[in-house]
């Protein structure tokens, strides 16, 4: 094999683009002004290296148009494709000199996928397409090595099977296997030719015995198949997984990227491998990456083999390694970012065959992009738009603790090392199939999915376990990318593990774990433990970039970030997360410790009794006393959060629930009554249960979300409004007798009227106004309503004459504005509405904007025009989510409240949301 394939100017064919129809296809060479959402990422790129000028293979791209035009045609090519992709292969025989099914001097391809947005593993690859029997043959003789020829045509057999044919390919890993194990070879790269005659003969035994087609010798057959097999590759179970994860819009469709193959096993001086122009895992300034000589690039993705660290690769060829660090080192100025570079080399000269920003975890993208702006190459605005969100969220994981760990090596409990690909740590049992990890999380069972290697057929499995160890593969595996994508923790190349998937258990010299055992991974320091480890939760103040991006993003962001925090001990870590106040404090959340449970029942029978005997005076004395009852302890609890709170805003949102949720269940009452009555019981027991199911069933509701709860029940039991009130305003006298500065607001929940705001803030003010008669200096609150219903919403104007501020309560809003209950949507049909797109988002994760979103800018705008000075935030859980904080930033909110896990993920997307807001866009980042 004489000829190297190298770009040439080659004017394009006559025939490349026939009159009046759309240009499908783009020559790397000829591509510049396209972007990614046409050509894709990869191809996008590609073209973009060769206009710099590196050693990228010729080649050309099949639009992400002609994706979708595939699709909704029914799977029928665009008019005039094949006659493009025809002539841009003729374009690559003459720019390499060889000729595609010309067994002299093959032309062979490689297919691949290549989306919008980098989907690591999820769509499938062809290696050697355009090879045959007779082809392999003359490769073998002209490169003096028969081997060679072989191990292309065996290669693109399994490939071409599995990706057009659909044959499993564990099925062929299997038989590879085998096949090593007789020759007494650990590598492919070690089989003979008599070996990979037999592999070959078997794979295409494997196939006919599939019955899934045939492998066809025809090159241009090969071509078409392959194409079609890679559009189809969007819509497999494990792309469309993966997207909803990342929420990649599934319209995307994905390219076709069609390259000349360069040989990575050609001889000893050739390899193929993977590097990130700085360690993924943690972000320091090196060359990180893995090769292998002699080895197509699948087997390096793979993880069939454990290759060398990239390291090894300067002392083995320290020509091609200056010259990668040299085109590392550009990629990564001209991107400004961390790159994922594959690489061949061929007979000792070097060729990229991809760049895409890399994958990373949470702690190297937020020290990449801290790093770079102290170099000088990004802003601080840059830096802040480069670090996904929920990389911060990553990032404050548990992770296992070192005292823990050492107790565990002490006590042998530490099973294998192998390389740690994927930072925190996990704990779980174990499983050794994807669709068994799903089943165990839906069972709310944490698990370590266990593997030789994964393969995009384990997707699912990874994003339901909580981490993935396997026995095979190193650093740039599958497994490792993927896992980083996910922030799951991840170790791989155990290779001490003897790992039997098919049944069941692992290996690791005498000691046997079977599924279901319990095992703990590090994926930092690749530790692999026997039972449960010890975590930690770590803190911002534990992590000096992200304190430093995050103080960054405070300087930028408009939006204030609040908490929905309900304890003192809820408040304190808000606030230790850069919380600027509590958004949302849900009272009933205090009652439900058995004591005071027991007590707020006894309140509600009171009320119960109250309100059928309004003139007695024992009965209101009972009521009275169990009121003050709850009273008592809820002063306490206002002033730990006051505390924590010093000097910022709390909204606390009155009793919301219906009072039987804080009651035995009817059904449950009636059990007890009728086993006492049939054992002819005549205690008091008897008498008080008998009076418990009475009030129980008196205050039973068909549909108790929309009965009497809210501001309802403050209108109709008004007393209990009125105590909440006078606790927290007594709390706020006891705290700022300390020296402290309490701002509470006191929020009305459930409101849909302006006469049910007007009426209860009337009552609030009385019953405030009497609490602090005396005071000289009476404490400072506000009253406000919760924007929960649709008609809220729509008469906000009128609300707000009576409110001083909104909060937007968009869980509520969302239930009734699509008529969801929640936990039936989610548990039935909610999950197969955004599967099959009827919903684009899970609606309880990311705002609704045409409808619960529109609601929400109506609230502002009316609420706004009555009164200039109103306050608005929101305090669903959609104020923690990135998609939704951006909107909330568009309709003028004042401040976003979520879980005070989710503040520093908060604070990052809101100042995104004003970058945005300027025109500034994300940069491409890797991980959305």
């Amino acid at each position: 094999m004489t000829h190297t394939p190298e770009q040439k100017d080659i004017a394009p064919a006559d025939a490349i683009k026939p009159p009046n129809l759309p240009t499908w296809v783009h020559r790397f060479d000829q591509a510049e002004g396209n972007g990614p959402n046409l050509l894709g990422g990869k191809g996008a790129h590609l073209a973009e290296m060769t206009q710099l000028g590196l050693p990228v293979p010729p080649g050309f791209v099949i639009t992400t148009k002609a994706c979708l035009e595939y699709f909704e045609s029914g799977g029928r090519l665009p008019d005039g494709l094949w006659e493009q992709a025809l002539a841009a292969t003729k374009d690559l025989e003459k720019s390499t000199g060889r000729g595609f099914g010309d067994p002299d001097d093959p032309l062979l391809l490689s297919v691949r996928s290549g989306a919008v947005v980098s989907m690591p593993g999820m769509m499938d690859t062809i290696l050697n397409l355009g090879i045959d029997s007779n082809i392999a043959v003359g490769i073998g003789h002209r490169a003096g090595d028969p081997r060679f020829g072989l191990d292309l045509h065996r290669c693109f057999i399994q490939m071409y099977a599995n990706v057009v044919l659909g044959v499993e390919n564990s099925k062929f890993e299997q038989a590879m296997e085998k096949q090593r194990h007789r020759a007494g070879v650990s590598r492919n790269a070690d089989l003979g030719s008599e070996d990979l005659h037999e592999v070959i003969s078997l794979f295409q035994s494997m196939v006919e015995s599939e019955k899934a087609g045939v492998v066809p010798d025809d090159p241009y057959a090969q071509l078409e198949s392959a194409v079609r097999a890679v559009f189809e590759s969007w819509d497999t179970r494990r792309a469309i997984d993966y997207r909803n994860f990342h929420r990649i819009p599934h319209d995307l469709g994905t390219p076709v990227n069609v390259m000349a193959m360069v040989y990575g096993n050609a001889d000893d001086k050739s390899g193929s491998g993977v590097i990130f122009t700085r360690d993924p895992a943690t972000g320091e300034n090196k060359l990180y990456g893995e090769y292998l000589m002699k080895a197509q690039g699948e087997e390096v993705v793979a993880g069939v083999a454990t290759p060398r660290p990239i390291a090894d690769l300067e002392a083995e060829m320290p020509e091609v390694h200056r010259e990668l660090s040299g085109v590392a080192e550009k990629l990564e100025s001209h991107y400004r970012d961390i790159q994922d570079i594959e690489f061949t080399i061929e007979r000792g000269r070097l060729y990229i065959l991809q760049t895409r920003p890399g994958k990373r975890s949470a702690k190297a993208a937020v020290r990449f992009a801290v790093d770079l702006t102290r170099e000088g190459l990004l802003t601080k605005g840059e830096a802040v738009n480069s670090v996904e969100p929920e990389q911060v969220y990553q990032l404050l994981l548990p992770r296992l603790d070192d005292t823990s760990k050492d107790e565990a090596r002490k006590g042998g409990r530490l099973v294998a090392t192998g390389l740690g690909a994927s930072s925190g740590g996990a704990t779980g049992q174990v499983v050794f199939t994807a669709d068994a990890a799903v089943k165990a999380a839906n069972d709310g069972t944490a698990v370590i999915l266990v593997r030789s290697e994964t393969s995009a057929e384990d997707v699912h499995g990874m994003l339901a376990a909580a981490g993935v160890l396997t026995s095979r593969g190193g650093a740039t595996s599958h497994a490792a990318v993927v896992a980083r994508g996910l922030g799951k923790a991840c170790v791989t190349g155990t290779e001490s593990l003897e790992v039997n998937q098919n049944q069941g258990f692992f290996r690791s010299g005498d000691l046997t774990i079977r599924e279901s055992d319990q095992i703990s991974i590090d994926g930092g320091s690749g530790e692999v433990f026997l039972g449960p480890v010890a975590t930690i939760q770590p803190q911002v103040s534990d992590e000096k970039e992200m304190a430093t991006l995050l103080s960054w993003a405070d300087e930028i962001r408009r939006l204030e970030v609040r908490a929905n925090a309900d304890t003192k001990l809820d408040a304190t870590l808000a606030r230790e997360l850069g919380a600027q106040g509590i958004g949302l404090c849900r009272t009933e959340h205090m009652f439900f410790d058995p004591r005071r449970l027991e007590m707020m029942q006894g309140m509600i029978l009171a009320a119960h009794s109250s309100a059928e005997n309004p003139e007695d005076p024992a009965v209101r004395e009972a009521y009275h006393s169990a009121l003050e009852e709850l009273r008592e302890f809820q002063v306490p609890d206002f002033e730990g959060i006051f505390r924590a709170m010093d000097g910022l805003p709390v909204v606390i949102r009155l009793l919301d629930p219906p009072l039987h949720e804080f009651l035995p269940g009817y059904e449950e009452i009636l059990a007890e009554v009728v086993e006492l009555r049939t054992r002819g019981d005549n205690s008091d027991r008897l008498a008080d249960m008998e009076r418990l199911l009475a009030t129980v069933n008196d205050m039973r509701e068909t549909n108790p979300m929309l009965g009497l709860r809210g501001g309802r029940l403050g209108l109709m039991h008004p007393a209990i409004y009125e105590m909440q009130v006078r606790a927290i305003l007594e709390a706020a006298d006891n705290v700022r007798a300390q020296g402290l500065t309490p701002m509470p607001e006191i929020m009305i929940p459930l409101v849909a009227d302006g006469n049910e705001m007007s009426r209860l803030r009337r009552n609030l003010e009385e019953t405030a106004r009497q609490y602090q008669s005396g005071n000289d200096e009476p404490v400072h609150y506000k009253i406000g309503a919760m924007i929960e219903t649709p008609r809220a919403a729509l008469t906000a104007g009128e609300i707000a004459e009576s409110a001083e501020f909104f909060s937007i309560g968009t869980n509520d809003l969302t239930q009734m504005t699509f008529g969801f209950s929640r936990d039936d949507a989610e548990g039935k049909f909610l999950g197969s509405y955004v599967e099959d797109r009827v919903l684009d988002e899970d609606p309880f994760k990311v705002l609704d904007r045409p409808g619960v979103g529109l609601l929400a800018k109506i609230a502002c705008e009316a609420g706004k025009s009555t009164r200039p000075s109103l306050e608005l935030g929101i305090c669903g859980e959609h104020g923690g989510d990135p998609s939704s904080i951006e909107f909330f930033d568009t309709i003028g909110l004042d401040y976003v409240s979520c879980s005070p896990h989710r503040v520093p993920v908060a604070r990052l997307a809101a100042a995104q949301a004003t970058l945005r807001s300027r025109g500034l866009s994300n940069r491409g980042n890797p991980t959305v």
